[in-house]
């Protein structure tokens, strides 16, 4: 019988989930629309590549809040690096007025914090009620 709270890589069985949270450069509300859509698709993507799993996402105008399971080979800082490097490149390449707007889309800033001190239910609502808290 198959323990769902786990994944098992070679010569691991863990559960690291991560809640990660960063922002555009200066705060700007800019992750609307079309840009919103294309950025949430980009993190899905660079999520199956690298083997982690979302298992929530909420997009605002100006941050992005993300619940992300990943194994013990990648550690926290370079996940963070991993999904902000990718969508940075991407969006600035399809979306080119960003070049302009903007020196860099992202600030260079994250917040990360493994789930365990909260029960991942606890932070999955967080992450579903941020449009109601704006």
């Amino acid at each position: 019988m198959a323990d769902n709270r786990y994944r098992v890589n070679p010569g691991s069985v863990f559960s690291l989930q991560y809640h990660l949270v960063w922002c555009p450069k200066y705060r700007k509300r800019i992750l609307v629309n079309a840009l919103e859509k294309r950025l949430r698709e980009l993190l899905y993507q660079k999520a199956k590549e690298i083997k982690a799993e979302i298992h929530a996402l909420e997009i605002m105008p100006d941050h992005v809040h993300m619940l992300v399971e990943s194994d013990p080979t990648m550690a926290p800082a370079r996940l963070a690096a991993q999904f902000k490097g990718f969508t940075s490149h991407q969006l600035r390449e399809e979306f080119s007025w960003l070049k302009s707007y903007l020196p860099s889309l992202w600030s260079r800033s994250y917040y990360i914090a493994s789930i365990g001190a909260v029960s991942e239910a606890t932070v999955k609502r967080y992450i579903a009620n941020q449009r109601t808290h704006q």
